[in-house]
């Protein structure tokens, strides 16, 4: 897997989620953004759908959930937080509060668990009761 072509994809999707959601649906720009947005989704995954699609199968194994594994681009949120720019230019993301797709596992009783992908460095993280807390895979 090309990790620089997934970290430059993924980016371009999530700067596309945050210009959607900077703007209202009376918006005259907001059909063409929600159509760029579901383009640029489409193609994501296609180009690294299955190599992903594995990696969440072994996450889920991990987590020992019966849930189906769904196209990589359901686990991006709707909300990112992008933080300051390291000395390459590169601008990570953080996610809070309760995003990305739902699983259910019983080491996690009663507990609102989800997987989210992140760029930069691509990654699903693991969130508990809507605060990131683990890397469950790392794109390197």
């Amino acid at each position: 897997m090309d990790f620089r072509k997934l970290d430059q994809d993924l980016s371009v999707l999530v700067e596309k989620k945050i210009a959607l959601s900077k703007i209202s649906y009376a918006d005259a720009a907001y059909d063409d953004i929600e159509e760029e947005l579901h383009d640029l989704e489409d193609d994501f995954n296609e180009e690294f759908g299955d190599e992903l699609e594995a990696i969440l199968e072994k996450i889920y194994n991990q987590l020992k959930s019966d849930n189906d594994v769904l196209l990589p681009s359901a686990y991006l949120a709707n909300n990112y937080s992008p933080l300051a720019a390291d000395s390459f230019g590169k601008v990570t993301y953080e996610v809070k509060g309760k995003e990305g797709v739902p699983v259910e596992s019983e080491q996690f009783d009663k507990m609102d668990v989800r997987i989210v992908l992140v760029p930069n460095p691509s990654r699903f993280i693991l969130q508990i009761n809507g605060k990131s807390m683990k890397d469950l895979w790392v794109g390197r």
